[in-house]
């Protein structure tokens, strides 16, 4: 089988400052934890969100906004002292901390990773396997992804076996191989295949193996993968997370402490972390991501009725929530002659913004698949990705109307 242009088929030593960080840091992360939600009752996601970062600063300024730490190194108070909470950036920061205990409550994890790209994310997730392993993934997955495990083939002799995410039997014939792991996004980019989380935790955990579940598209406020049986959630943060257009992150939350300890290991060794000002950034974005979702949600349901009544457009691919709309336009149309009709929605690569974007993932998002293996998704010239944004439903509505006009 080939994946993306690919032919399928020693200890690590801790260094003293992991070692000498670890319990301690933790243990002041459990302080910190107890002082600030003591005597709290249990509060919703929405209230954890707006509230992210307030009182994170009790004991100095008691500011509302969380407090932005650029500093890369800080102080000791003696020789033999332990190491505080923060002694280098790459290890932790202070607003980095913040951020990583709000994703890590948003998925229900034990602990969070705040990273540069969502693929430092994937990358994370990948460094605890080695050559010879076997992952099975979903076999319609964002196209950098599908990269990226080319070249953890070509270069590291890690295999990969697709599966179509539905037929179970057809997963535990995979599973009889021993897998590391099974890799899925739900609902997948581009075609929204949905995939039962649940179904495939408990048959991928029968053969000793993980499930990591991309979520990107349904954000948490939509769907909880570790809840439902995942061992690992990424997400690319840039997108439904940062919700603005102007952040590059990525996320890993994880389920089991053992997991997350091997993952924190890798991460502050390769210094794939998040900087200061962007992790402060996606603290504030995550602050309003209910309403932003809330309302995408409202327009993507809106527009579907729109493509849905079009002459113009013979198909429209919805999983019932959330901000992403995949539909065919007819064939006919010169693809590129509607784009540039559009005056509203922006003709760009990128989702989960304010701003409404739409693409072509043939052209630009899986162009380095093949072609057989695109059209055998059905991922073909005339399919377009559509990214809802905040605007008012009326603009898009008519923005879409009068480009889909003959």
């Amino acid at each position: 089988m080939e994946l993306y242009g690919l032919k399928q088929g020693g200890t690590t030593r801790q260094r003293p400052f992991y070692i000498r960080r670890g319990a301690f840091f933790i243990l002041e992360k459990k302080k910190r934890k107890i002082k600030m939600t003591e005597n709290r009752r249990h509060v919703s996601l929405e209230t954890e969100l707006a509230q992210a970062g307030n009182r994170s600063d009790e004991d100095n300024t008691k500011s509302i906004s969380a407090p932005l730490y650029f500093s890369t190194a800080f102080r000791h108070d003696e020789l033999n002292s332990e190491l505080g909470p923060c002694d280098y950036s790459r290890v932790a920061t202070p607003t980095r901390t913040i951020l990583e205990d709000v994703l890590a409550k948003l998925e229900h994890g034990v602990q969070a990773f705040a990273l540069s790209s969502g693929m430092a994310a994937i990358q994370l997730v990948f460094s605890q396997f080695k050559t010879g392993d076997l992952i099975i993934t979903s076999n319609d997955l964002y196209g950098g992804s599908f990269r990226f495990f080319d070249q953890l083939t070509s270069h590291y002799g890690i295999r990969f076996e697709l599966w179509d995410g539905h037929d179970d039997a057809a997963l535990r014939k995979l599973c009889a191989e021993k897998p590391k792991a099974l890799w899925i996004e739900t609902p997948s980019n581009p075609t929204m295949k949905v995939i039962d989380i649940h179904k495939a935790a408990e048959t991928v955990h029968e053969f000793g193996a993980q499930l990591i579940v991309d979520n990107t598209f349904y954000t948490p406020l939509l769907q909880q993968p570790l809840v439902e049986g995942a061992d690992i959630v990424v997400h690319s943060a840039t997108k439904f997370l940062g919700g603005h257009n102007d952040l590059l992150a990525g996320a890993v939350m994880v389920r089991e402490q053992k997991l997350a300890d091997e993952l924190a290991e890798n991460f502050i060794t390769t210094g794939t972390n998040l900087a200061p000002f962007d992790c402060w950034l996606l603290l504030r974005s995550l602050k309003t991501l209910p309403l932003r979702l809330r309302q995408q949600e409202a327009n993507a349901q809106g527009l579907v009725k729109v493509l849905a009544a079009s002459a113009q457009v013979e198909k429209v691919l919805y999983p019932g929530h959330g901000g992403m709309i995949s539909f065919y336009i007819n064939p006919a149309i010169d693809v590129e002659q509607f784009l540039l009709k559009l005056q509203v929605i922006s003709f760009a690569e990128s989702l989960g913004g304010v701003e409404s974007l739409i693409t072509v993932p043939a052209l630009r998002t899986h162009a380095e698949m093949p072609e057989t293996q695109r059209l055998a998704l059905g991922i073909t010239p005339n399919l377009l990705r559509l990214s809802v944004g905040v605007e008012a439903l009326t603009d898009l509505s008519e923005d879409l109307k009068q480009a889909l006009a003959e």
